[in-house]
């Protein structure tokens, strides 16, 4: 860790505004890279990052039929397709695209089901790889298509499809004899989510907003459409995830937050529609589950405060069998074995990158099938998060993860405020390099952030930040600036925010309301006006925003945005900003980033700007992520007062 010399004065010093006559633009362009106002980075800082970017994680993905792993991981520059053996076994990879590859499945009869879309622009292809290496595309080019689902012998495959202008999905079928239609046309967003075992239902839902979704069975033969669980009250909105057959086809499985205000497991019976809460009365959500094949046994995830634990049961007698002790940490990605002898899932912990396990069922042995490299990092001497909370303007209590760095006797640490995206997403204790970075190499302590809105803590702290309420999440930034003045190690007068997606737009906000207690602020493609990015967002998703942010139709609603919206505050902003965005981006269009930049210099911010060419929502290549926290690092060594690297 780097000595910590400079006096908060340096930082201080850093709030004076450059005049706007002054301000001038220097540009850098480097590939698909643009830096604008950025200084050429030191050697040393690279060489200080190299450790941490080079860190490697592994994702399960599924078992292929020889009873090896199909993973994802990355030896170049983006993830792609990798078969494991067994356990400890090498990587053999099996894709070589420039893009990333996600959404992969092993269908029964093995061939293998994964998405690619192009430069980050979200616009989905499904691709399938046969046994024998070549691929063939199922989806026209043009189109975004994702959420597919298979009949048991995976002849059958059900997908949706969005078009370009459209809030609307499609659902698509192609036959087994490749033959391809739509099955149903969609309003809203509609997804498939399984196929019955005799292939002629299909468990269809539609998400309204992260309060409210709907569950239908469709008859492929005749086009009819069943309502799952209908409510009698036009009023009662109930949250479901995911769903599934059992293999009888006389039930589905789903998560359901009706009459609770977490989600839970539940078991509906589709002849009497009874219900059954197969998790309990629990106070965290159930955030994943698989069932075996033969239906047989049963896990599930819960999301105790962040941390996962994993239950397995067998489902035909409700009995708990023998349960794996898992390090703390994050497990997600659960699928058994085709002969339900072993569930695969990824494991991940604040030291530890994200690796492939399975869980013998029959044998109760837990296997690390993968072990990631961490880039020659020694993870003994890596940070562990606590988990904190503190009191907001409303006495609610906020939870945080709190990264320290070592320090000596009265010491103060430089503190980064970390809030993330959504705003219905969790920070959760998973290995994450730029974190580990910023307390051992720079010396700052790390807070991440769920502030109101975030999943995880019920749905009634997941309203609390809704439309007009938007702000509330900002106040409880200021509780952080609060607390942090409480504590004894830590540097009141040297904190940074630091956000991505709605996150970058917490950071703008949080930069307008309480300038004067940061040093600077970083934002990545994150919303600084609502109006404008309601109206230039993909339409796919333009509804469904409205339904969390607020409708810029309303004019009580449109008064609040003029309010709220960084963009009319940036006067506000008196300290240095970092601004990146990817210019495919479809959820937080470019323009976003533009405007505030332009803004933010005409009134005489320092703003260093950083654009990637070939990326969307989310930086998905090394050599940009590499970029980007090399600028992250010199920006943050700059207005924390830390010494530059040589």
């Amino acid at each position: 860790m780097k000595t910590l010399l400079a006096a908060s004065a340096a930082v201080l010093a850093l709030a004076v505004a450059i005049p706007a006559a002054a301000q001038q633009v220097e540009r850098r362009e480097m590939g698909n890279q643009i830096l604008e106002n950025v200084p050429v980075a030191a050697l040393a800082i690279r060489e200080g990052l190299a450790r941490y970017q080079n860190a490697r994680s592994a994702y399960f993905d599924d078992w292929l039929p020889n009873g090896g792993m199909l993973i994802t991981t990355r030896f170049g520059n983006t993830n792609q397709l990798h078969t494991v053996a067994s356990p400890g076994a090498d990587r053999s990879q099996i894709t070589f695209y420039d893009e990333p590859v996600g959404a992969t499945h092993t269908l029964p009869g093995g061939q293998i089901l994964f998405s690619k879309d192009t430069g980050g622009d979200e616009w989905f292809q499904l691709f399938l790889l046969g046994e024998d290496g070549k691929t063939v595309q199922l989806t026209e080019t043009g189109t975004r298509n994702g959420s597919p689902a298979w009949s048991k012998d995976g002849s059958v495959i059900v997908w949706s499809r969005s078009t370009k202008g459209s809030g609307d999905s499609d659902v698509l079928m192609r036959d087994a004899a490749g033959a391809t239609k739509v099955i149903y046309k969609g309003q809203g967003q509609v997804s498939p989510l399984a196929v019955s075992a005799d292939g002629k239902t299909v468990l269809l839902g539609r998400y309204f907003s992260i309060s409210e979704s709907k569950r239908w069975l469709l008859d492929v033969a005749s086009g009819k459409l069943t309502e799952l669980n209908p409510q009698k009250a036009k009023a009662a909105k109930i949250a479901y995830s995911g769903g599934s057959f059992t293999p009888d086809g006389r039930s589905v499985l789903l998560l359901s937050d009706e009459g609770s205000d977490f989600q839970r497991l539940v078991q509906i019976d589709l002849v009497s529609g009874a219900k059954v809460n197969l998790s309990g009365e629990l106070s965290w959500d159930v955030e994943d589950f698989a069932l075996s094949a033969d239906g047989r046994i049963l896990a599930y995830v819960v999301n105790e405060d962040g941390y996962s634990k994993l239950v397995v049961r067998d489902f035909r007698t409700r009995r708990a069998l023998p349960q794996p002790e898992l390090p703390a940490g994050v497990v997600s990605g659960l699928a058994f074995s085709s002969d339900a002898s072993k569930l695969g899932f990824s494991l991940a912990t604040p030291t530890s990158a994200s690796d492939a396990w399975s869980w013998g069922v029959t044998d109760a042995k837990l296997e690390r099938w993968t072990a990631s490299e961490l880039g020659g990092l020694d993870a003994k001497v890596l940070a562990t998060p606590d988990l904190i909370r503190f009191p907001s303007f409303d006495k609610r209590s906020i939870p945080a993860f709190l990264y320290k760095p070592k320090l000596a006797a009265g010491q103060r640490a430089p503190v980064i405020i970390d809030i993330h995206g959504g705003p219905e997403g969790q920070s959760r204790p998973t290995f994450s390099p730029i974190h580990q970075h910023f307390v051992g190499e720079l010396g700052a302590a790390v807070i991440v952030t769920n502030v109101r809105g975030s999943s995880g803590y019920g749905k009634t702290y997941l309203n609390l930040d809704n439309a007009e309420k938007r702000e509330d999440s900002v106040k409880d930034i200021g509780a952080v600036l609060d607390w942090i003045k409480t504590q004894p190690d830590l540097d009141p007068a040297r904190v940074v925010v630091y956000g991505q997606s709605y996150g970058g737009y917490m950071s703008l906000a949080v930069m307008t309301h309480y300038s004067d207690r940061l040093a600077g602020g970083v934002e990545r493609y994150g919303i600084s006006n609502f109006v404008s990015f309601l109206q230039n967002t993909e339409a796919y998703r333009r509804d469904l925003r409205r339904a969390e942010y607020g409708d810029e139709r309303d004019p009580k609603m449109l008064k609040a945005f003029e309010t709220i919206s960084p963009m009319n505050n940036v006067g506000k902003i008196t300290k240095p900003m970092l601004v990146m965005q990817g210019w495919n981006d479809p959820r937080v269009p470019k323009s976003e980033s533009d405007q505030v930049v332009a803004k933010l210099r005409e009134k005489g911010v320092e703003t260093w700007y950083v654009q990637f060419k070939d990326e969307g929502h989310g930086f998905a290549k090394k050599i940009n992520n590499d970029r980007r926290r090399e600028v992250e690092t010199q920006f943050l060594q700059k207005v924390l007062g830390l010494p530059e690297a040589k």
